[in-house]
């Protein structure tokens, strides 16, 4: 991989010949957690300046109408997560000479807090064609990482690594886009959101809000068709707004015309008599890519992650292809033809807990190199980790022409679609509607795709050797453990995220290019020792990290979450209005104090704590900074997703973690109380 310096450039076509579609990553690392930034892009023409605002590609215009640019989100990696954009560059309109991709920070944070700045780009096959590394960016609201150019023909990238004091506005502005950035009035913003009355709505209205964005009601789990007549995309503002969209569900659902509850809706896509795994097999295929093509947002979204160009997609079913003296016949293949070229996937899937089988995929990647195909795709309801493929295929260095292979969950499907249809909106109600019913399909218990629901033969042996106090270190059953573990975790991220609309990441402190394998080894070790199963996830509008914890020892689930003491105030003042703001929340939920020097604070339940909260206070003074949450509850004991199962009280810890704990805070400190007697008491209380 080719090593870039500030100021250098480097001709694309020189690193390889699979450049039409390139896909660049930006990653970043935060000691806390917490850090973070959105990602932006310009097209700008000869002359520095974007040709009009539908020129600059950020967080509320993620899509190119003609797909040349495609900002796809945030995606888990082994180091933490990585800020992903797909270019074709065939579809880049001859104007644009320069495409500048930017990042920015909100609430005043500047990239000087962030650590590991590093910008990457991979040619159409998935192969890393060169890397930036950005030191000490400076106490700076927006950075230019790099740019592609044209010159003679041809596109080269260009290091820049230049910082923005004034943020996202004002990096955009000064390449020749008009912001609005106007908060809206309460009776504008009532007037902008319709009346619906499907429960699911498929497009959000936007609404100008502060820049991160604000905190969404959970959706209910059941999905119900879209009516023609309902508005399914938000009116787009004439100029960009960096306030990101608000995310506004309805509040009344349709009242059904069945007569009893026993009547089932009729489905585009039934389920329920499916018998065999290569039933669903089947119907999953086809499901899925029939509506790939039939909805171009939600396709294009699957497929420029895979290096696909923008451009008319076909997707076909169980075709037979030659192999010798036995044809394949993969599950599906896709096609999309852009200027009269054709790029050619060819799928893979597996429904329930089937396995991907090395030698058929291997014998596709083989197909596939000889035909001239670009990519092979395995779907299944496992989830691909850095470092530890789901499959070991070979590929021929001999051959010129290269096959990429690429993995793809039944849960990121899922993920995918929610994002389209519950919070950034799509073309027309019936492209909503494919969508739901897409979502509903893949949400029934006869579907076969529900996503990663197995930690593995080594979880109950391990489980075991925990507690009889046998399992030894170097045990390769326990990095077996840890593996399920994070996958469990990332599924965790993709479905909360979609029902929220918002990101929601795995946190991981190591520093990246750390070795994934020597950081699972490290933390099987720690289980052994421990016996116990972290993890941390950041939710978008949120204030503070959600831990959770499995302690195999005690059989006990802990979910929590630290929030900072505001810098205004009495602890006293403190402790009341924390007790307020959890009026809602479970009698059982454990609240303790933080104090200086990591000493134990006083705690309780919240049951006890809400008619006295002072008994938060420490007797001798010490200085609160700040507070724990958690909730406890029992860890189900098979290593499957059934009613007793290890993951299905994960999921059900998290959903209740959130919706009756998390969604109660308050992620603004509040203003300091004005001077009077009642405060004076209080300080005096306080100690």
């Amino acid at each position: 991989m080719h090593e870039m310096v500030k100021g250098a450039n480097v001709g694309l076509s020189a690193l390889s010949e699979d450049v039409g579609s390139v896909m660049v990553r930006l990653s970043w690392s935060s000691p806390s957690g917490e850090g973070d930034a959105d990602v932006s892009v310009l097209l700008l023409t000869a002359d520095g300046k974007v040709r009009g605002d539908g020129d600059f590609y950020f967080y509320n215009n993620p899509v190119a109408a003609d797909g040349s640019v495609q900002l796809l989100g945030k995606a888990p990696t082994a180091d933490g997560n990585e800020d992903r954009i797909t270019f074709d560059l065939t579809a880049i309109a001859d104007d644009a000479e320069r495409i500048v991709v930017a990042a920015s920070r909100y609430e005043g944070a500047r990239f000087s807090d962030l650590h590991d700045l590093c910008l990457t780009l991979a040619d159409g096959a998935g192969e890393s064609l060169l890397r930036f590394s950005i030191e000490n960016p400076g106490e700076v609201g927006a950075l230019l990482f790099g740019e592609l150019y044209r010159r003679g023909g041809d596109w080269k990238f260009r290091a820049i690594g230049q910082g923005y004091e004034s943020g996202l506005a004002g990096l955009a502005t000064d390449f020749g886009v008009d912001i609005d950035d106007e908060a809206e009035t309460g009776e504008e913003a009532a007037a902008a959101a319709p009346e619906s009355q499907a429960e699911p709505l498929p497009a959000i209205p936007t609404q100008a809000t502060s820049e991160r964005p604000v905190e969404s009601v959970l959706p209910v789990p059941s999905v119900s068709p879209v009516s023609p007549d309902q508005p399914v995309a938000a009116k787009a503002p004439s100029r960009p707004r960096t306030a990101k969209k608000k995310v506004t569900l309805p509040k009344v659902a349709k009242k059904s015309l069945a007569e009893n509850d026993s009547w089932r809706v009729a489905r585009l896509f039934p389920a329920s008599a499916l018998k065999s795994d290569r039933e669903r097999e089947t119907r999953a295929t086809s499901v899925l890519l029939s509506v790939m093509t039939q909805v171009p947002e939600f396709g294009r979204r699957l497929t420029a992650a895979f290096g696909a160009p923008s451009g008319r997609m076909e997707t076909f079913t169980e075709v037979s292809l030659p192999n010798g003296d036995t044809p394949r016949r993969p599950d599906g293949v896709i096609r999309v033809e852009r200027a009269g070229k054709l790029w050619t996937a060819l799928v893979e899937t597996k429904t329930n807990g089937n396995s991907l089988k090395p030698d058929q995929v291997q014998a596709y990647a083989d197909i596939a190199a000889r035909r001239g195909y670009e990519a092979v795709i395995t779907l299944s309801n496992d989830v691909e980790l850095d470092g530890s493929p789901l499959v070991e295929v070979k590929m021929d260095g001999r051959r010129k022409h290269k096959v990429a292979l690429w993995h793809l969950s039944w849960a990121e499907v899922a993920h995918q679609a929610q994002m389209l249809i519950r919070h950034e909106g799509v073309g027309n109600a019936a492209h909503a509607w494919l969508l739901q019913e897409l979502l509903h399909y893949l949400q029934h218990e006869n579907s076969g795709c529900h996503g990663f629901q197995n930690m593995g033969p080594a979880w109950v042996p391990v489980r075991n050797g925990i507690d009889d106090e046998t399992l030894c270190q170097g045990d390769s059953r326990a990095v077996d453990v840890v593996e399920s573990w994070e996958r469990l975790v990332r599924q965790v991220c993709l479905r909360l995220g979609g029902e929220l609309g918002q990101k929601v990441l795995p946190v991981q402190r190591a520093k990246r290019g750390s070795d994934p394998r020597t950081r699972r080894a490290a933390l099987a070790d720690r289980l052994c020792t421990d016996g116990r199963l972290e993890a941390e996830l950041r939710i978008d509008g949120t204030p503070g990290i959600l831990a959770l914890c499995a302690d195999l020892r005690t059989g006990k689930l802990r979910t929590s979450i630290e929030i900072a003491a505001p810098e205004q105030g009495y602890p006293l003042t403190w402790s009341k209005r924390l007790v307020r703001q959890l009026s809602d929340a479970p009698a059982d939920l454990h609240v303790e104090a933080l104090l200086a020097g990591q000493a134990p604070g006083p705690r309780g339940t919240l049951e006890r704590l809400r008619p006295e909260p002072a008994d938060l206070l420490p007797k001798d003074g010490t200085p609160i900074t700040g507070f724990r949450l958690s909730l406890f509850r029992g860890m189900g004991n098979t290593r499957g997703n059934a009613e007793s199962g290890f993951i299905r009280s994960v999921d059900e810890s998290v959903d209740r973690f959130h919706a009756h704990v998390v969604v109660h805070l308050d992620r603004r400190t509040p203003s300091s109380p004005a001077s009077s007697p009642a405060r004076t008491r209080e300080a005096v209380a306080a100690g």
